[in-house]
């Protein structure tokens, strides 16, 4: 999977998860938020998720502990 995490209107971050077979500048502009904070591909592994990558046309990276904990929150079950 591929995902954006963006800021928003609150300041908050809030992850998007997207099929691989979409791009990540395709996503970025059906979004209504400002600031993209990182991208990057996503994967469950044994230990949570993990996450790799960035995009060189947004201009952004992964930040693998940070976004792998925001996805994380976000998917908890509550």
């Amino acid at each position: 999977m591929k995902y954006l995490i963006v800021e928003d209107f609150s300041g908050q971050a809030v992850p998007f998860i997207f099929p691989r077979r979409v791009d990540h500048v395709d996503m970025r502009e059906q979004l209504p938020y400002g600031q993209v904070l990182s991208a990057g591909f996503l994967e469950l592994g044994p230990q949570g998720f993990i996450c790799s990558g960035g995009h060189a046309e947004l201009g952004l990276k992964a930040r693998p502990e940070e976004d792998a904990a925001i996805i994380a929150e976000a998917l908890r079950q509550r």
